[in-house]
């Protein structure tokens, strides 16, 4: 049996005391080849839930777009927002239904309805819940940064500081990692993006 090939990418989610950061870098590179460098890995499901994956972008950007799609009619079935734990179960479903054909994407799902929460899936469906996460190629490099650092209520300021950092880490190490970083940030508010050079201090 041949393993699967995933290509390379960095991303990261973190939560704090009043929602949920994601931060990814923008490279996409196949093998040796960089194939682009201004590739978005973060994505708005609903208002109040978020995404960032690694692996097959392609996939992923099928995935996010019918999982908004069916997030809109779960809203207007149960007349108030979705959470981010059935966003991660409509995912898990979807992802499971296709195992034997998977979609070839790490994905970290989660949001701000109710307390703030994020969870991580692999191209199978698993769903792991936790406080911060990291996938893709340089999830090590990330989750030696965010291990030491991570702490219970960080500020949103603190969380966002501490994603960029971690994905620049990875960075410095993968090498199909890099070119820049995507910021989203979900909170009571809705989401917020913005973008951060890579090479700044």
């Amino acid at each position: 049996m041949t393993a699967m090939y995933m290509p390379g990418a960095t991303a990261v989610g973190i939560t704090f005391n009043e929602g949920v950061v994601f931060a990814s870098e923008r490279r996409i590179a196949y093998g040796n080849f960089v194939v682009s460098k201004t590739t978005k890995k973060t994505f708005v499901i609903t208002p109040h839930v978020g995404a960032a994956c690694a692996g097959l972008v392609a996939d992923m950007q099928i995935l996010s777009l019918q999982i908004a799609a069916l997030a809109k009619i779960r809203r207007m079935e149960i007349k108030r927002d979705v959470p981010p734990n059935t966003i991660a179960k409509m995912m898990s479903n979807m992802m499971y239904e296709r195992r034997f054909f998977p979609l070839l994407t790490q994905v970290i799902v989660g949001g701000l309805v109710g307390k703030p929460t994020i969870y991580t899936l692999d191209p199978l469906g698993s769903v792991l819940p936790d406080d911060y996460a990291a996938v893709g190629t340089g999830a090590e490099m990330a989750l030696g940064v965010l291990d030491p650092q991570f702490k219970k209520d960080l500020t949103e300021a603190q969380a966002v500081d501490l994603a960029v950092k971690s994905v620049r880490a990875a960075s410095m190490r993968d090498s199909a990692s890099g070119d820049n970083i995507d910021v989203l940030v979900m909170n009571k508010d809705g989401a917020k993006e913005t973008t951060e050079n890579i090479t700044s201090l």
